[in-house]
């Protein structure tokens, strides 16, 4: 079983930067493919970024070149850097996990999830 804790959410400004991370623990974290997700009021779960074991990442069409994610595999880490943030980013952030190497898009491919976290972008 692996538990993922999200933080570093909060309150900005359009334009602003957050970075969240996610603490994983109980198993060999390293060996996981994981990505971010993020759900707004009203709307269904959507992919934001995966990055897989090696180091491989893919990303959103809406937050490609604003939103860079990557791991720390010594601290079983993985952080979402979030620039030039808008309105439209306002959901509760998830990270997951999954028991492949590569990460992917598909949110019903992940094994471990965390309670997410609140990124809300003033205008």
């Amino acid at each position: 079983q692996v538990r993922m804790v999200e933080s570093g959410g909060g309150l900005v400004q359009a334009g602003g930067s957050l970075r969240l991370s996610c603490a994983a623990s109980g198993r060999t974290f390293s060996t996981y493919g994981t990505g971010w997700f993020r759900q707004a009021p009203g709307k269904e779960r959507e992919f934001v970024a995966a990055i897989g074991s090696g180091g491989t990442t893919k990303y959103a069409d809406s937050v490609k070149g604003r939103f860079t994610i990557s791991r720390d595999n010594a601290r079983d880490t993985v952080y979402l850097q979030m620039n030039s943030l808008k309105p439209e980013d306002t959901a509760v952030y998830h990270c997951a996990a999954r028991n492949w190497g590569s990460g992917s898009s598909y949110a019903t491919s992940y094994d471990y999830w965390g309670q997410g976290t609140q990124v809300t972008v003033s205008s």
